[in-house]
């Protein structure tokens, strides 16, 4: 006779374990935060083990309670695939948590395709401003620049390559002989408004680029600093200096000629966009159709 919990403890147990918040375990279960609470009592009682460190602000698994938490996410997603074969209830609904970066300048001029190729699916998009947690109750994918992570399922997008560009104005204004070689651009540097994006963490975009070129910025140098690229792009694009952005997300602008791309050297941030989604479910009809459809745009690169 096989030994098992209580299974509706270890169903509140697997929610709040993912959630990490008791709270949103009960708004999930439709159950009361009291009644999370109990049943994880009742589970600790069962196992004569403490699964949770309650913080002030989000729950910490013990060493117990991970390896609980690690066998019964499987359990109840195998479950969850068994029963949506048995009753054919394939997921038709996909929510994709993506940079905004990247949505605005690539995906979305893009996604009329995919709509039209695939009516049946119905796709949210949902912007991030930095990596988030990788987990099922954020999104079923991800666009974003993580990787490596214990069942997931990844592949790279892009490896982010920032160019300088302008607008054809703002070079005119700028420079008396725009055909200047890129020793000369570099020279020229000192007189010209640069567009900064300030990264956080990854530091200012123009410090880094003169850092890999071996040059210092002039003192006198005029800089306006935004925080994100995409409000860089737009103050390019409006004749106010020279931004560093991703070569995928000014493809367009270059083309249509509002912007035009410096002959000055490209940076290689090390950062790369990554499509993730869960390992067990890349083979799920309305994912595979993405993910196929995804590696189509970027076959022949961004």
């Amino acid at each position: 006779m096989r030994k098992l919990p209580p299974l509706r403890s270890l169903q509140v147990f697997e929610s709040a374990a993912r959630l990490q918040h008791f709270s949103k375990a009960a708004d999930e279960l439709c159950i009361t935060q009291s009644a999370v609470s109990h049943q994880i009592k009742q589970l600790e009682e069962y196992y004569g083990e403490v699964l949770f460190i309650r913080n002030t602000r989000q729950l910490e698994l013990t060493d117990k309670g991970a390896l609980l938490f690690e066998q019964a996410e499987i359990s109840f997603n195998q479950l969850d695939d068994i029963s949506r074969q048995i009753v054919g209830d394939e997921n038709q609904h996909l929510r994709l948590a993506v940079y905004s970066s990247f949505a605005v300048k690539w995906l979305i001029p893009r996604l009329s395709e995919f709509r039209q190729l695939q009516p049946q699916i119905d796709l949210r998009i949902d912007m991030i401003a930095e990596d988030p947690q990788l987990s099922d109750s954020v999104a079923d994918m991800f666009i974003s620049g993580q990787s490596n992570h214990k069942g997931y399922s990844h592949f790279t997008l892009h490896k982010e390559r920032l160019i300088a560009v302008a607008s054809p104005e703002y070079i005119a204004k700028w420079l008396i002989n725009p055909a200047h070689s890129t020793q000369e651009l570099k020279s020229c540097l000192a007189s010209a408004v640069l567009l900064t994006v300030d990264e956080g963490a990854l530091g200012i975009d123009w410090q880094r680029w003169f850092e890999v070129n071996h040059l210092t910025p002039s003192v006198e140098q005029q800089q306006h600093i935004f925080s994100h690229v995409l409000l860089a792009i737009e103050a390019a694009i409006v004749h106010q200096g020279i931004a560093l952005a991703s070569d995928f997300m000014v493809k367009d602008d270059i083309r249509s000629g509002r912007l035009i791309a410096l002959d000055l050297p490209d940076l290689l941030t090390g950062f790369n966009f990554n499509f993730s989604c869960k390992q067990r479910r890349k083979r799920e009809p309305a994912i595979a159709c993405f993910i196929d459809w995804l590696k189509t745009q970027t076959q022949s690169g961004l």
